[in-house]
């Protein structure tokens, strides 16, 4: 089963790097993700189990 989250960053198609950025976050505390990139907004599915700390993650890259 999985965790939705959007990513409330408005985003672009042409916007480089924002996709490997927190795709890096993540991959560093060893979660897997898989992500729709949207015109908009870009949308990340976690594992259940690695939600919490994936939105650890993600809030501190917010944050800098």
């Amino acid at each position: 089963m999985a965790r939705w989250i959007t990513l409330e960053v408005h985003s672009s198609l042409s916007a480089v790097g924002l996709t490997a950025t927190f795709a890096k976050a993540l991959m560093d505390e060893n979660i897997s993700c898989n992500v729709v990139a949207a015109f908009y907004h870009d949308h990340i599915f976690i594992d259940c189990k690695d939600s919490e700390k994936a939105m650890e993650v993600l809030s501190k890259l917010n944050s800098n």
